[in-house]
């Protein structure tokens, strides 16, 4: 599946409607177009319940730009706040509420097929295809209690230590369900 381009969203569950429409609406992906933006978290794949914002991820190159950029575009909307935070990278996180869904802006200076949360949406949407419905519904179920997405594919899975990086030590294990890993 190729998650940069929106569009699968609009033939998706109503959820994904509806999420598709926000975006096209507000024109959030054109605006964001020279970050090389892609959703990625629990809509994509279809596990997201009622609380799930819609998590965009974009690359930069220049910081300062970016975040000047992320704030002229989205300022002005409801709830719209914006951090920085340094750990292995420089990440810039901006968020608003925008018509029932909060979006979350995650700009990094890697490009955005190789940022975590595309990888470990790939690991999930392969994990998801493999094991089926059921497994769907048990991964819902577990956000439903407040599981965050890792931890409840970590649960299921009976991966031990930290979930995060247990998924992504099955990447290379399902590589080959995942065909072109980079997405682009």
């Amino acid at each position: 599946m190729q998650f940069q381009d929106i569009s699968y969203l609009e033939k998706g569950t109503k959820r994904q409607q509806k999420a598709y429409a926000i975006l096209q609406q507000n024109k959030v992906m054109e605006k964001l177009h020279a970050f090389t933006p892609a959703l990625v978290g629990t809509i994509p794949v279809n596990i997201d319940i009622e609380t799930s914002d819609l998590d965009i991820i974009c690359c930069f190159e220049n910081k300062n730009f970016y975040r000047d950029t992320i704030l002229k575009l989205f300022k002005d909307n409801e709830f719209f706040s914006i951090r920085e935070r340094e750990e292995k990278e420089e990440t810039v996180i901006a968020g608003f509420f925008t018509e029932g869904f909060m979006i979350e802006i995650f700009g990094q200076n890697i490009p955005c097929w190789q940022q975590l949360g595309y990888r470990h949406m790939l690991i999930e949407h392969a994990l998801l295809d493999k094991y089926g419905e059921a497994f769907r519904q048990q991964i819902i179920a577990l956000k439903k209690q407040g599981y965050k997405t890792e931890p409840a594919f970590a649960k299921l899975l009976g991966l031990q230590g930290d979930p995060y990086q247990a998924l992504l030590q099955l990447e290379a294990d399902i590589a080959g369900s995942l065909n072109n890993t980079n997405g682009y």
